[in-house]
């Protein structure tokens, strides 16, 4: 558990290596072959939400007895409370978490927007500290692997649901963007995506225009990711703040850092779209 931060900062506090990671590497395009958004053909379609069953699942391992105990000693972690009086609950509801999709970004014709990262659920300690307890499916259990302070995840969920109804909400983890899409509308949730594409959002043409222009040369298996740019994010890119994170450790019952391998095999479709250069910058500013 490491760093100090405001536990109640909405969006930003300081993030370690703890590893927001997605999927690995790089984002490039040697796409020879592969249309541009411009001539896309098929509208994308819709992640599939995770079953009832899965989603419990995901729930019951974050509120397992030992990640309540990880969860006190994280929330612990600055003196802010004793481990005997954090009292962590996971509350609300546990909300899959989608990331962009490097095949939209590609122009791949039909390609949902964004794909399937992991389950965020939220816990609350006595004292009003939140954090976001991430879960992925490893084999045939679902196992925590990630704690991050704040709650973006279920907070933006909702917001989400509040501007858009039926739509999916999702990041561009390069610039921790958060979005809801529905149909022909792509909406900011936050002042990131605000920046990107406007306070009125934008159509979802223009979205994925902006988005292959940004990252279309940068896709897995370029030249760009075999130089190891993982996102191309230099120490002169470093945030100014981020969010406290913390692995949960084998021996507490997780499944230890989110990596691109953890990550990818228990979640699918895990993006490559540059999350692990944000984890790096991360890494660089620890």
């Amino acid at each position: 558990m490491t760093g100090k931060n405001p536990t109640n900062a909405p969006k930003s506090t300081v993030r370690n290596n703890a590893a927001r990671a997605a999927a690995a590497g790089a984002l490039t395009a040697a796409l020879l072959g592969i249309a541009s958004p411009a001539h896309a053909v098929g509208a994308p379609a819709d992640p599939t939400p995770p079953p009832a069953a899965t989603v419990a699942a995901a729930r019951d391992a974050a509120a397992a007895p030992a990640t309540l105990d990880t969860l006190s000693r994280f929330f612990a972690r600055d003196g802010a409370v004793a481990p005997a009086k954090a009292k962590p609950r996971i509350e609300g509801s546990t909300v899959p978490v989608y990331t962009l999709a490097p095949e939209f970004v590609a122009g791949k014709a039909g390609a949902p927007v964004a794909s399937l990262d992991f389950l965020a659920s939220k816990a609350v300690s006595a004292d009003g500290q939140k954090a976001s307890v991430w879960t992925v499916r490893t084999g045939d259990t679902w196992k925590v692997v990630n704690i991050a302070t704040g709650d973006d995840e279920t907070r933006y969920a909702a917001e989400g649901t509040a501007r858009l109804g039926g739509g999916t909400v999702f990041r561009e983890p390069q610039i921790d963007a958060w979005y809801v899409r529905r149909g022909d509308r792509v909406l900011p949730l936050d002042a990131d995506a605000t920046r990107a594409i406007g306070a009125e959002g934008t159509t979802l043409d223009r979205y994925r225009e902006r988005v292959h222009q940004a990252y279309g040369d940068k896709l897995p298996g370029s030249a760009y990711a075999k130089k190891g740019q993982a996102g191309g994010y230099g120490e002169q890119d470093a945030p100014a703040d981020a969010r406290a994170e913390a692995r949960v450790p084998a021996e507490d019952g997780g499944g230890g850092p989110l990596t691109t391998a953890s990550a990818a095999t228990a979640a699918g479709a895990l993006l490559a779209l540059g999350a692990a250069a944000v984890a790096g910058r991360r890494l660089r500013r620890r």
